[in-house]
């Protein structure tokens, strides 16, 4: 008997660890990665994503966990040595397959979308831009990840993907437990508009309750984490700050070249109100008008170069470059600039890319709360009028080409949210720049990441070996057996006195 006995108990006892174990032991992670590569018009980056496997009501749960910047340009940068556009990527491919596990190298798709830079190379030379995407489709396709393609994607498409991380990030798609509560308490479940700035192209993005149907190629349709979403979108190639500034020169140029044309000098100065004074720049005129955004403005010089001397004038400059957005049509009931439908603004916006390099590098991003129109104002103004040497001296260890741009870049910025999207003192607090939230950058490839995983079937979770009912049955079944093992052993070895009397 005291065999049995003991042998059941630590049976008992053995179940009772067993089952508690392998219920409770540590689920293997089932994890995704997706790889997408942001080709833009000055530089390429590189972004590595990873989400579990099981989704969230059709959208996969995404986050960044790396970057990679490419040395050299753009792809679009490679035009007269296109077979050199695929290689350039390889450094950061490499960085990418020590991130990912090699036995999920196989499965984890790559993706590359360029931008404006190529857009304007596809308007300005079809074959090369065509040669371009096949060299970077043959890296990628000899990578050990799974290529899925490399194509310009359209304006719409950078701005309504940015406008999806903006608002993953903030976390306006989903919410749950008590923040879901205290979101619809405080209606604050509304989502955020995106304003994007590249070297090549702008782009505004935005839910807004008076959308009309008087300009449907503007508005875009998104199911994401159950709910659908139509947005307005709109993108201005040659907006982006590198290309407006090629636009103002030429519009310089332009206002002066009568002057210049009476000139047999072969080369010419053109002040520019835009560039810290003392500084100067030299600008060869074939090249500066085979650029889509500048030929229609070309005009036959005496001179083959072009000297720019700075003025450091922000009230001139800013007046140069209002030229830019031509407000004097509008055929809808409302208008951005350029004749360019766009319904009243509404929300709060996220404004990242080079809104935040420019806004920051001036150190107007520092604060919680948005700095006030008229101080952002009153710091580009002085930030213009130092001279070319001070500034040098301040920020010497940033390359001189982007430093030099930084007086133009503030200015172009105020004027593009003031004069073109009419952000005003009344709501300039709306806008919010942003770099990074949280470990994500804030981009279109992440929105992208986020679109694309709607594609990928939703595979079974990993669970425990037993279901909640079973695990809780075998618990209670075990412990049953244990107690009647230990209560039958008590009675076994101390009988109560009424039984042992009836036995004597």
């Amino acid at each position: 008997i005291l065999l049995i006995l003991g042998f059941l108990s630590t049976l008992a006892v053995i179940a009772l660890i067993a089952v508690a174990v392998t219920q409770n032991q540590p689920l293997p992670e089932n994890v995704k990665y997706g790889i997408v590569l942001d080709a833009g018009s000055s530089h390429t980056n590189l972004y590595v994503y990873e989400w579990p496997a099981e989704k969230e009501n059709d959208t996969g749960v995404v986050k960044q966990v790396e970057v990679c910047k490419v040395e050299g340009p753009g792809i679009s940068g490679y035009s007269h040595a296109t077979e050199k556009a695929g290689p350039s990527l390889e450094q950061c491919l490499q960085q990418a397959k020590e991130v990912i596990p090699s036995a999920q190298h196989k499965e984890t798709p790559v993706y590359l979308g360029a931008t404006a830079g190529m857009r304007l190379l596809r308007l300005q030379n079809e074959s090369a831009a065509d040669k371009v995407l096949s060299s970077v489709g043959n890296t990628l396709r000899s990578s050990p990840f799974n290529f899925q393609g490399a194509r310009i994607i359209t304006g719409q498409e950078e701005g309504a993907y940015g406008w999806i991380t903006i608002n993953y990030l903030l976390g306006n798609f989903k919410q749950s437990g008590w923040k879901k509560l205290l979101h619809s308490l405080k209606s604050l479940s509304e989502t955020s508009g995106a304003l994007d700035l590249g070297g090549a192209s702008t782009q505004i993005t935005f839910v807004s309750k008076d959308l009309s149907s008087e300009s449907p190629e503007n508005q875009l349709y998104f199911r994401l984490y159950g709910k659908d979403y139509q947005v307005y979108t709109h993108s201005f190639l040659c907006y982006g700050k590198d290309q407006a500034l090629q636009q103002k020169l030429a519009r310089d140029l332009q206002a002066t070249w009568i002057d210049f044309y009476f000139q047999t000098m072969e080369n010419s100065d053109l002040p520019d109100p835009c560039f810290h004074k003392g500084y100067e720049r030299t600008i060869n005129i074939s090249d500066f008008f085979k650029n889509p955004c500048t030929s229609d403005m070309k005009k036959q010089l005496p001179f083959s170069q072009l000297y720019i001397k700075g003025e450091g004038n922000y009230q001139k400059c800013r007046e140069n470059i209002q030229k830019l957005f031509d407000k004097s049509n509008c055929p809808y009931s409302s208008c951005s600039f350029n004749g360019i439908y766009l319904p009243p603004l509404q929300g709060d916006f996220g404004a990242f890319s080079a809104f935040y390099f420019v806004m920051n590098f001036l150190n107007l991003t520092s604060e919680p709360n948005p700095i006030a129109l008229n101080k952002v104002t009153s710091t580009i103004e002085s930030f213009c009028a130092w001279p070319w040497q001070e500034v040098k001296t301040a920020y010497h260890h940033i390359k001189e080409k982007y430093l030099s741009e930084y007086c133009f870049s503030g200015a172009y910025i105020l004027s593009l949210l003031e004069n073109g999207y009419d952000f005003t003192e009344n709501n300039w607090q709306m806008i919010h720049f942003l770099g990074k939230i949280g470990s994500s950058d804030a981009g279109w490839t992440l929105g992208y990441m986020l679109n694309l995983t709607n594609m990928i079937p939703a595979e079974e979770p990993a669970g425990p070996p037993l279901s909640h009912g079973s695990y809780v049955g075998l618990m209670v079944l075990c412990s049953l057996v244990l107690v009647s093992v230990l209560l039958f052993a008590w009675l076994l070895f101390h009988k109560p006195k009424c039984l042992q009397k009836g036995i004597v």
